[in-house]
């Protein structure tokens, strides 16, 4: 059983579609609603698993203070602006649904970071105890301060009860949290750090991957005659997603090439692109009454997107912020740095990798050992 709980979070860009597909078609040919009983505790299968393995102590490591306090002004300044005017732009008309496909817009927009921002950091080689504080920061600030933005921007297009969606985060983001932190330290305690960290820790992230994939079948389920009916609702959906993701990863790309290392530009974008889609569709399906089928038919969706996207943008790392440096490149750092003061060019040397510096650095540092014998 757990190899397939392996599988699913191995393949996530398969499994995700597939379960959102398998629930279009159990809710057409069934009837779903005695589903919304399981929606509570998915979500709880699906949000606890990822405060286990969250480092809290990392917080107090490291003086990468400029990289946190521009990742959370991009997340909770820049891109609640940005998901606003998309859903302004991209979701009107006289229906409801648009305003509600707004708002699950808008829930991602203020709900960073998920715990798929470490793992996607890792994947591309980037600074992943910067990416762990992402995570942190944004979890704390988001859950404070999504219920304040979303009445404060969508108050107008749906009624946002604020007390019921800090009661709803505390459920879903504090309780799990603390449980979290409780299981680490006991764990910890009983098997040893070693054990805990080595061996055991490790399996807990595919029972969340199984929790996403149950909740999208149950939010596609719960929609899916609504769907079929109305099939060009998941292109006018799609559209601002994609637009929204794009967006982003062009603006943070290149905010992090003019302000950032490669290893913490790459920590900075999927600290905010990778959205907490987990704690968005656990707060639109039990925050908003019936309304929040329709806000958490979005998000689902969003997760399609998001996942397909981070592993395109993997691919094309290197493109984006050069490749990993080597020991040998990393050797010469000092000299290239020297020449850049000279050149004039100390503030870009790290983000633009000058190619014939790097391949004579070596050399001219051979010919100064030959002299010196």
């Amino acid at each position: 059983m757990f190899n397939l709980f392996s599988f699913i979070q191995k393949n996530m860009v398969w499994t995700i579609p597939g379960s959102m597909l398998l629930g279009l078609i159990y809710g057409y040919l069934f009837d779903a609603s005695p589903l919304k009983q399981f929606i509570v505790p998915v979500t709880f299968i699906m949000v606890f698993p990822m405060m286990v393995t969250l480092n809290v102590k990392t917080v107090l490591k490291g003086q990468d203070g400029k990289l946190q306090l521009v990742t959370q002004l991009i997340n909770f300044i820049l891109i609640p602006l940005i998901v606003f005017i998309i859903g302004k732009v991209f979701l009107t008309g006289s229906d409801p649904k648009f305003g509600l496909w707004a708002v699950g817009l808008f829930l991602i927009g203020v709900l960073p970071t998920s715990g798929m921002t470490i793992s996607w950091t890792g994947f591309a080689k980037g600074n992943k105890e910067a990416a762990i504080k992402m995570v942190v920061f944004g979890l704390v600030i988001g859950s404070l301060a999504a219920p304040v933005y979303t009445k404060l921007f969508m108050g107008a297009t749906v009624e946002v009860n604020m007390p019921d969606m800090f009661k709803e985060i505390s459920i879903f983001v504090f309780l799990p949290l603390l449980a979290g932190l409780l299981t680490q330290f006991l764990g910890r305690k009983k098997y040893g750090v070693k054990v805990w960290n080595d061996r055991i820790q490790s399996k807990f992230p595919p029972f969340s991957a199984l929790g996403v994939a149950l909740i999208a079948f149950l939010a596609m389920s719960l929609k899916a005659r609504q769907i079929i009916a109305n099939p060009g609702d998941i292109l006018t959906i799609l559209i601002p997603l994609v637009l929204f993701y794009l967006i982003s990863y062009i603006l943070l790309t290149i905010a992090g090439r003019l302000l950032f290392k490669r290893e913490d530009a790459i920590a900075m974008v999927f600290g905010v692109v990778m959205r907490d889609l987990s704690i968005a569709l656990a707060i639109a399906m039990t925050a908003f009454g019936k309304e929040g089928m329709t806000i958490a038919l979005l998000i689902s969706l969003a997760y399609v997107v998001q996942i397909q996207s981070a592993a395109w943008y993997v691919r094309f790392i290197d493109f984006m912020f050069g490749p990993v440096q080597s020991m040998d490149e990393a050797a010469s750092e000092p000299w290239k740095e020297g020449v850049a003061k000279v050149s004039g060019l100390d503030h870009s040397i790290n983000r633009f990798p000058i190619a014939p510096f790097q391949k004579t650095g070596p050399l001219l540092q051979s010919v100064t050992r030959l002299k010196k014998l």
